[in-house]
């Protein structure tokens, strides 16, 4: 009985049964939009409204079911003993998203399929390529990992493919693609941190000066470390990408912690932090101007001038006239009718990129500060299982790398969401898996990828060696 009951709730079996929850959101949130939409034409009667909108939101939740089912297959073959909860969590996130965009503009949430199933191919593609010997082989090119991340940070500054969107440089165009190299640069960085701290942590703690009851470390190890990572953050800064700079910095100080458990260090960090955000407030114009936007969002001046407050008081807006619990789905008022002078009639924007930025705004207007804490319940355990795996990591560098790669998601949840809610300045970081963003999507994709095979090693029953 004790077998037939462990064999049913085995780790993929038990993987399987959490993909359901997603299938349901996206059917109940499509039937949802698509029931709104119908019941707003006139022409439409009860029945073929509800008819209509149960086969097309059962089609699509179909659909998205089997993406996830094919992506489990290969969890399942390929890596037995990897986390069962990890895939199912992201598959809720990606749900909400998917439903959430089509809610928003139905040509971007074609887009953000498209790119859904990309980051589901490239998924699957790492984890067969690391399967057999792990993510230990990543070790072996940590500095060619971290060069090519840090230049593609670059390439959004370079004339012809790269161009200047709200005073930041984010995307590179090539053709009718674009792509934020910064996505890929954040593994790309967790990984040679993790492996330098691996090679070098018991040198950083034993070798370290005291200076004033804080421990300094030695330069002749810590240097190399710095200069990859402080090449990383120039390189954002360059592009003005801020958001994405404190999300690295936060990965940073997390990994540093960890590998030599001084306080000290991260202590450091953030004075230098705080030192470093003092004087690019005052010599940066753009990151001054958002800073004066956070400090006064209401201002009338701020409010009307371009590129001001605008877009953050009206998420404050949104985010209180929502409540508890919400006004609704899809009853959010995203755009306004205005007359021309021609008498041609255009939709005006009431809450600016409502799809990507401003996403969370909708989710709080719509659903309610229940609903929105829902959601940021399911990212708190997609991070608390990605340090469990840390945890039970058997080798220093995969306790590393999933420390990282968990805080980098921790991180971005924290800068999007903490400046939608005026915690800090508002940037222009992604929501994983929910906002729409073709690289945010595909990256995060191989983010999950890496902490499952780093999972499936962990987990793995000890085998002793058998005597001749």
């Amino acid at each position: 009985m004790t077998g037939t009951l462990d064999a049913v709730l085995s780790p993929r079996n038990r993987e399987l049964l959490g993909l359901v929850p997603s299938a349901l959101l996206v059917t109940a949130g499509f039937t949802a939009i698509f029931i709104q939409a119908e019941n707003n034409s006139p022409r439409a009667s009860t029945n073929l409204t509800l008819n209509h909108a149960s086969s097309v939101s059962l089609a699509y939740g179909a659909l998205f079911l089997g993406l996830c089912l094919v992506a489990h297959l290969v969890i399942r073959f390929a890596l037995p003993n990897a986390d069962p909860y990890l895939f199912p969590l992201v598959a809720v996130l990606s749900s909400v998203g998917i439903v959430m965009v089509y809610r928003i503009d139905p040509v971007l949430a074609r887009q953000q399929a498209q790119w859904m199933v990309i980051g589901l191919i490239l998924f699957a593609a790492t984890i067969l390529a690391l399967r057999r010997h792990g993510v230990g082989v990543l070790e072996r090119y940590r500095y060619t990992i971290a060069a090519g991340g840090i230049g593609m940070t670059i390439l959004p500054r370079l004339p012809g493919i790269g161009e200047q969107v709200n005073g930041a440089y984010l995307d590179i165009h090539v053709g009718r693609v674009s792509f934020q190299p910064a996505e890929l640069a954040k593994i790309a960085i967790v990984i040679f941190l993790a492996s330098y701290l691996r090679d070098n942590r018991q040198i950083l703690v034993t070798a370290g000066r005291r200076l004033l009851g804080l421990t300094i470390p030695p330069m002749k190890q810590f240097g190399p470390m710095l200069i990859v990572w402080g090449a990383a953050m120039g390189t954002l800064l360059l592009t003005r990408e801020l958001g994405t700079s404190l999300m690295f910095y936060g990965a940073f100080l997390a990994l540093l912690y960890v590998a030599t458990g001084r306080f000290s260090f991260p202590l450091i960090g953030l004075v230098l932090f705080a030192l470093g955000a003092w004087f690019v407030v005052g010599h940066v114009g753009h990151v001054h101007a958002r800073f004066l936007a956070w400090e006064h969002p209401l201002d009338p001046a701020l409010y009307r001038s371009p590129g001001g407050s605008y877009q953050l008081a009206q998420a404050l807006f949104a985010q209180a006239d929502g409540g508890l619990l919400g006004t609704g789905f899809d009853q959010s008022l995203l755009t306004y009718p205005v007359e021309l002078a021609n008498h041609e009639v255009v939709r005006r924007s009431i809450l600016p990129v409502p799809e990507s930025d401003m996403i969370y705004a909708v989710i709080v207007n719509e659903l309610g500060l229940i609903g929105a804490a829902a959601l940021l319940l399911v990212y708190l355990l997609l991070v608390a299982r990605g340090l469990k795996t840390a945890v039970l990591a058997r080798d220093s560098f995969s306790k590393l790398l999933a420390t990282g790669l968990s805080f980098v998601v921790a991180m971005q949840v924290f800068v999007i969401v903490g400046g939608v809610t005026r915690v800090i300045p508002l940037t222009g970081v992604t929501l994983p898996f929910v906002a729409y963003g073709g690289s945010s999507v595909v990256m995060n994709f191989v983010l999950v990828a890496l902490l499952l095979v780093v999972s499936d090693r962990a987990r793995r029953p000890y085998s002793r060696p058998e005597r001749l």
